[in-house]
């Protein structure tokens, strides 16, 4: 190695072949030298923070494929429930609904709490809504909105509760004014006096007939007509072994010339069908047959009004 000029060096390399041939000599200037040392060292470090920028982009585009991913699937279980609310929204609806033809099926006065207690919500999540970029906050605020329209749904099926259970309360007690409201005959057969104005068969004046007389064999069975109580069960001159029913409501039903007495016992709590007595010929009778008879508030009233 030697050197010319001032301030600059220079190297000489000496390619030596194995066999035969000449030697030659390279001749570099030092500044040459580490121009290429630069080059190469600038070259290897670009490489370097090439290949790490290219794995970090890479690493970065399969974490935003699978946040894309994991963003698709959280939308779709949104979506969905998104879907549920608005199918519960429906639901909620038609109970409402429902609830209106009941009240007015019944002519119960209309819950006023009804009328406000379901509000437009539901339904899917609209596409724009769909960006990646703002992923975690329109997620937040969809799951937001789905919240508030749960509440709002939760308090319209808790006044719906209240609604319906108003309206069991209501229809439990018409049940009970049904059961104990006279509709069956008492007993098979045929008229043969009417209620009302009539000629007596015994005496042949112009008498009020307080009920319906029903002819029938001898021995037939005598059933309430509806639930109640037993007021009176005993014998009277003109309308032999009879019974008398309280049913409530001031409305009592009379039943005469009885088979015999002890069919039903003062006091004895009786339901529609049950067994009271049977047709009988006591008392003032021309033959076997039921005196039936209906008295609402101490007034004695036609009984095929009360006959289906």
């Amino acid at each position: 190695m030697k050197g010319s000029g001032v301030g600059n060096r220079y190297y000489t390399f000496l390619a030596i072949p194995q066999g035969k041939g000449s030697i030659k000599k390279v001749k570099i200037s030092s500044a040459f030298l580490s121009f290429i040392s630069i080059a190469i060292i600038t070259v290897l470090l670009s490489l370097c923070c090439l290949s790490y920028n290219y794995m970090d982009t890479r690493g970065k585009i399969k974490e935003l494929a699978r946040l894309e991913q994991v963003t698709s699937l959280q939308q779709e279980k949104i979506d969905f429930l998104a879907n549920k609310v608005d199918d519960f929204e429906k639901e909620m609806i038609n109970l409402a609904q429902l609830d209106k033809k009941i009240r007015i099926m019944t002519n119960l006065d209309n819950n006023d709490k009804n009328n406000n207690q379901l509000l437009g919500v539901g339904g899917p999540v609209p596409e724009d809504d769909k960006i990646v970029s703002h992923a975690e906050e329109v997620e937040a605020s969809i799951i937001d909105k789905i919240h508030d329209n749960m509440d709002k749904l939760l308090e319209g099926a808790a006044i719906q509760k209240d609604s319906f259970t108003e309206l069991l309360d209501f229809l439990g007690k018409q049940k009970s004014i049904l059961a104990c409201t006279p509709s069956i005959w008492p007993t098979i057969g045929w008229v043969t006096s009417e209620f009302g104005y009539r000629t007596s068969p015994f005496t042949g004046n112009r008498e009020f007939h307080r009920g319906i007389d029903i002819a029938t064999e001898l021995g037939k069975e005598v059933v309430a007509p509806a639930d109640g109580v037993v007021k009176e069960a005993s014998y009277e001159k003109g309308m032999g072994n009879m019974v008398r029913i309280d049913h409530g409501n001031s409305l009592v039903t009379v039943y005469g010339h009885l088979l015999k007495k002890g069919d039903a016992r003062t006091g004895q709590r009786v339901k529609r069908g049950d067994v009271i007595g049977y047709v009988g010929n006591s008392g003032r009778s021309t033959g076997p047959h039921l005196h039936y008879g209906i008295c609402i508030n101490g007034i004695y009233v036609n009984p095929r009004k009360h006959l289906f």
